[in-house]
């Protein structure tokens, strides 16, 4: 949704109402909710904006805020709450009145990073700062050096978070024309000596429309997480950071489709971390693009996106739909009552119908439970409302999650009447000072045979507002007392952390898990199709990860057990008969062939061959006239052999296609999508060497071109067909890091890199 149009159709509404109102036509506002604070006046912006920002913080047992004082310029303000009145510290930060900020106190510092807004392009001579002070008996005092500047661009917004060794982050997109670019730029610690500003590298949509914006979070407690919208594309993208490693070297970026789908996203987006939750998990309320053209009324408009880092994985969740009206959202986690508190602006309550979704009205608040978020439908409970001015508008609050001790406190502004608002609410009773809990829990059954489901009751003394549930296999849960399913085998240490505002403690118990007695077989192949992904775990423990056909994986399956001691693993359809088939190659020198069943699983392995320890093998059709896949493979002194399989079964007499190739290694596919597989050598500098084929078992004449460098960090290639979907093809290869990079084949060319996940370094991936 383009920003010149929400503004004009803002004053359509503004002026229809005032024009009604002169005429008595229109109905009243319902009632007057919230509080009224200061007026304000000489900054360009709503003072509450922008949509990823937060301007609140919770310190020393008071709600404080950065708020736009008139003639002075931005301020530090507190909360009385007894007096329900903000009260000017008298401390200052940007004088600029076309700026914007973002805060974060770390416990120590605050920090406030202050931005000049541009709706349209970015101009350069526009710094955008960083402010750090300390704290002291109710004292803010701006430290020696700064502010510092993160970047010389003005931008529509820009957040911060801070990293595990107290570096800062920042990002923000830069607008040119009709795109624009993602950037990002850190500190060291303690958020001085910022660098020159990069964009996120290794991404592979690092420009989206002139109308996205982006949002940084720290989480896990280890990470740092970008995410940003391209409405273009219909895609939320999620680039993540490990502390400490290179911040401009894409090997240590992993980049993933949050959402991806027509209209699946817009440019509101806020983000979340629950600090108390060890795993990490990630929340992000972004708005769709559906009230775009459409009149269903019960289309998603506002979903919760929850990333789980323990699977890699994306939940979402409806939080509201078109016919709410609803736009600009904000999260809170409220850690007291375990619930997702989401706000938003949308119409006032005496309004039912949308006039355009981004209307300024009231703000309004959902809740839904942190372990399975499900809203209600509605537009939700309003809690800034003003009887006599419908034009309430930008909720914030701040990046901290909520409890007893802190209640719960969200401000907005009204930009027609230049004033502030803001909600305190009570969100429990306080635990006493100084007492931390003690956790303590009980579990039942704590052993049985898989699927083993249990039931752990909460037992901690002390008070405890939140909990914090590892189950050991990856899975988490902040309920009191929840219950966990084990589908697999093994022995596993569930962990309870119990906190308050006092502090927090541990308590684990040992769950053990017994294999279930063996299942039915299943009533499909176990292997789809040439798309999907073989893998043999340290355990032995055989793995099929299938492709979505989107470019990323489904659920991985296992296949069975006691594939220790493999060299090296093939999947073909041998034998030609729809099923894919697997080829092994033992460390022991054995090759055997596993029949792949029509109804899942394999068939016993059939040794096919020995003495094979020493070859670099690659499978596939050789010759064009071959009626099965056959073995194309090199021994120890360099002599390269193609083996015909002439039965679908077992190997033929071998024939000699030449020599030199000790120390490839080798792939056979089809690089420029013809009828013939050619070979791609990898030499030991990294170079990618094509072999054309004839497609009658010999080589066509040199040269032999390069057409790849720097695959010396690359030590496993599998080629895959219908990984992005029909038609598609390409290499799917492990880096010496252990993550997986998707290189696709477009007819003898290359296209861009996608990375697939990390944590496969221990595997044997089939090739």
């Amino acid at each position: 949704m383009q920003k010149t149009l929400r503004w004009l159709s803002q004053l359509v509404v503004l002026s229809v109402a005032a024009a009604g109102a002169l005429l008595g036509a229109g109905p009243a506002q319902a009632a007057t909710v919230g509080t009224p604070s200061i007026t304000y006046s000489g900054v360009s912006n709503p003072p509450t904006a922008d949509k990823p920002q937060s301007k609140l913080w919770w310190n020393d047992g008071s709600w404080w805020a950065n708020m736009w004082t008139t003639g002075s310029g931005w301020s530090i303000y507190r909360l009385d709450r007894g007096a329900a009145t903000w009260v000017d510290t008298g401390v200052r930060s940007d004088t600029r009145g076309t700026t914007s900020s973002d805060t974060l106190w770390d416990g120590t510092h605050l920090y406030i990073a202050s931005n000049v807004v541009t709706l349209g392009n970015s101009a350069a001579g526009q710094p955008a700062r960083l402010y750090r002070y300390s704290y002291s008996d109710g004292t803010y005092t701006l430290d020696a050096g700064f502010p510092e500047t993160i970047s010389n661009n003005s931008s529509e917004s820009l957040t911060i978070a801070q990293d595990s060794t107290g570096a800062l982050w920042a990002t923000w997109t830069q607008v040119a024309g009709a795109a624009s670019t993602v950037f990002v730029n850190s500190s060291v610690p303690g958020g001085s000596d910022w660098g020159a500003p990069f964009v996120v590298p290794g991404a592979a949509d690092p420009n989206p429309t002139a109308d996205d914006l982006s949002a940084i979070v720290a989480f896990k407690g280890d990470e740092i997480g970008i995410m940003w919208t391209d409405q273009a594309t219909g895609t939320a993208y999620w680039a993540t950071h490990e502390d400490g490693e290179s911040p401009q070297s894409a090997s240590s970026w992993q980049i993933r489709e949050a959402i991806k789908g027509n209209k699946l996203v817009d440019d509101h987006l806020n983000i979340k971390t629950l600090q108390a939750d060890p795993t990490g998990r990630v929340y992000a309320a972004v708005k769709t693009s559906f009230n775009d053209g459409s009149s269903d009324p019960n289309l998603a408009q506002l979903v919760l996106v929850v990333f789980k880092p323990a699977t890699g994985s994306f939940e979402q969740t409806t939080i509201a739909r078109t016919g709410d009206c609803v736009s600009r959202p904000q999260i809170m986690l409220d850690t007291q009552n375990n619930l997702v508190r989401a706000f938003h602006t949308a119409p006032s309550t005496s309004v039912a119908g949308c006039t355009f979704t981004g209307v300024a009205g009231s703000i309004y608040e959902k809740t839904a439970s942190m372990d399975n978020p499900v809203f209600e439908n509605g537009r939700g409970t309003p809690v800034i409302e003003d009887a006599n001015s419908a034009n309430m508008n930008d909720v914030t609050s701040t990046k901290q999650s909520v409890n007893a001790a802190t209640g719960l406190v969200v401000m907005a502004s009204d930009h027609v009447a230049k004033r502030y608002w803001f909600s305190d609410r009570s969100l429990g009773t306080v635990p006493p000072d100084g007492t931390a809990p003690v956790a303590s829990f009980s579990a039942n059954p704590t052993s049985g045979t898989a699927p083993l489901t249990v039931a752990f009751t909460d037992a901690s003394t002390g008070d405890p507002t939140s909990w914090a549930w590892e189950f050991g296999d990856g899975e988490t849960a902040t309920a009191q007392n929840p219950s966990h399913t084990y589908t697999t085998a093994g022995t596993y240490t569930a962990r309870l952390t119990a906190a308050n505002e006092a502090g927090s403690s541990t308590a684990t118990a040992t769950i053990t898990v017994s294999p279930a007695d063996p299942p039915d077989p299943p009533p499909a192949p176990s292997i789809n199709g040439p798309a999907d992904t073989l893998a043999a775990g340290p355990d032995g423990v055989l793995w099929n990860y299938p492709a979505n056909g989107d470019g990323g994986f489904l659920p991985r399956t296992r296949i069975g057990s006691g594939w220790n001691g493999l060299k090296d693993g093939f999947v073909t359809d041998w034998n030609q008969d729809g099923v894919f088939d697997l080829i092994a190659q033992w460390e022991d020198g054995r090759m055997s062939y596993y029949e792949g069943k029509a109804t899942g699983g394999l068939a016993a392995g059939q040794v096919i061959g020995s003495g094979w320890g020493s070859y670099q093998v690659t499978v596939g059709r050789w010759r064009r006239a071959d009626t099965y896949p056959g073995v194309v493979a090199y021994d120890a002194a360099g002599t390269l052999w193609h083996y015909p399989n002439n039965t679908g079964r077992t190997l033929g007499s071998r024939i000699r296609i030449g020599g030199g190739w000790k120390g490839l290694y080798i792939t056979m596919a089809e690089f420029d999508q013809g009828s013939t597989q050619d070979i791609l050598a990898k030499r030991s500098d990294g170079s990618m060497v094509l072999y054309r084929s004839t497609g009658f078992g010999t080589f066509q004449p040199g040269p032999y071109p390069v057409v790849g460098t720097g695959w010396n960090t690359i030590n496993s290639i599998t080629k895959l067909e219908g990984y992005q979907g029909a038609g598609t093809y390409g290499l799917m290869s492990r880096l010496t890091d252990g993550q997986l990079a998707y290189y696709p084949i477009h007819n003898g060319t290359w296209g861009t890199r996608t990375m697939a996940g990390g944590g496969w370094g221990a595997y044997k991936i089939f090739r």
